[in-house]
């Protein structure tokens, strides 16, 4: 999907001025490359244009800037959508960013000459002149290479908007991440009265009784238990040499002699 060309409304904009012959020398001038430079600020563009004759002059274009206010709401609005937010960290504009500006009473472009003001060094009269249009469309290939130029004319540079944007972000984690933390008021304390069994490893495994009929008290019952091992020492079978072993290990009620447990 090729990148959307944010300059278009802003040309459409000056070319409704019908001044033809104006706008088609101010194109060609572009297209010569005799726009020299263009410095992009708040609010004002300034362009170094050489004319025919040699001559260099200089074209400004002004715009007002949004307000503090402005931009406070545009971020928080940016930074409350994760889409917004990726797609400018990415270092692109989101589609409906002049949807979201014109909630707030904005446009992104000048929406007719009064709302922006030109001036030039050159000696005509008449405004807009060939230099001022040459300007307007070497700034409008500046704004569809970088769409964050626009929003710097409008007095947001791309660092100072992400860093902005990171913050609101930050800011609004911190506080998802407060609203669920549970109620110390209802959240049970490991430590408090009524709470000790929490961490209990649960009822203890009683041994048999001896004296109960029948209940498992030698050591080698296990032996009893397990298949025959088909394994021998020499000559001496493998569970004839554990069963001794067990008998020495264990006393008379299958308990550890000499306290021998965690040797």
């Amino acid at each position: 999907m090729p990148e959307r060309r944010w300059s278009d409304q802003f040309i459409v904009m000056l070319e409704s001025l019908r001044m033809g012959t104006t706008f088609s020398q101010g194109r060609r001038y572009a297209r010569a490359g005799q726009v020299r430079s263009v410095t992009i600020s708040t609010s004002i563009v300034t362009a170094l244009v050489v004319d025919d004759d040699g001559e260099t002059y200089r074209a400004r274009i002004g715009v007002k800037a949004y307000t503090a206010a402005d931009w406070t709401r545009i971020e928080r609005a940016l930074a409350g959508e994760a889409i917004h937010a990726a797609k400018l960290l990415a270092g692109h504009l989101p589609d409906d960013l002049d949807t979201i500006l014109a909630g707030f009473g904005l446009s992104l472009f000048p929406q007719s000459l009064s709302d922006i003001v030109l001036d030039c060094t050159c000696p005509g009269w008449h405004k807009p002149c060939r230099h001022l249009t040459a300007a307007c469309y070497v700034l409008a290939e500046e704004f569809d290479a970088d769409p964050f130029a626009i929003l710097a004319w409008r007095g947001r540079g791309r660092d100072e908007l992400l860093h902005a944007l990171r913050s609101h972000r930050v800011s609004a984690l911190g506080h998802i991440a407060r609203d669920q933390r549970p109620d110390p008021a209802g959240t049970p304390n490991p430590t408090s009265a009524g709470s000790g069994t929490f961490w209990a490893a649960g009822p203890r495994i009683t041994p048999p009784d001896p004296s109960v009929p029948g209940s498992v008290h030698r050591g080698d019952a296990i032996l009893e238990q397990l298949d025959p091992l088909p394994l021998t020492v020499g000559r001496f079978d493998v569970t004839d040499l554990l069963r001794g072993a067990y008998h020495t290990f264990t006393d008379s009620n299958g308990g550890l002699r000499g306290g021998r447990a965690g040797r």
